[in-house]
C-alpha cells in the first residue's frame, strides 16, 4: 500500500488533484492510504513552497499546480518517482 499525502489548504488544485489521485488508484487497482496535509507549518516541514504538494511514502514528489493524469499514473506504477525539478518528467 502506498501512502500518499496532497499538501495543500484546500484550494481547488489541491482538491482536484486529491480526485486525480483517488480515481487513478482505483483505475489502477492500487490500493493507498491518501491523508490530506493543511497545516502550514507541516507543509513547509516537507520544503513545499507551491501548493499543491504530493508525497510518496515519504518523499516529495511534486510540488505546484496539478499534476498530469499520466504522472499520477506513473507514481502509482511503482516507477521511480521524479519531481521534475531537474527537468526530466
Amino acid at each position: 500500500m502506498k501512502e500518499i499525502k496532497v499538501l495543500g489548504t484546500g484550494c481547488a488544485n489541491c482538491n482536484a488533484t486529491t480526485k486525480l489521485i483517488e480515481d487513478a488508484a482505483k483505475a489502477k487497482g492500487v490500493a493507498i492510504k491518501l491523508e490530506k496535509v493543511e497545516d502550514m507549518a507541516a507543509i513547509l516541514g516537507y520544503g513545499v513552497m507551491s501548493t499543491p504538494g504530493v508525497v510518496i511514502d515519504g518523499k516529495v514528489v511534486h510540488a505546484g499546480g496539478v499534476p498530469s493524469k499520466a504522472k499520477i499514473e506513473e507514481w502509482l506504477g511503482g516507477k521511480e518517482a521524479c519531481c521534475g525539478c531537474c527537468g526530466k518528467e
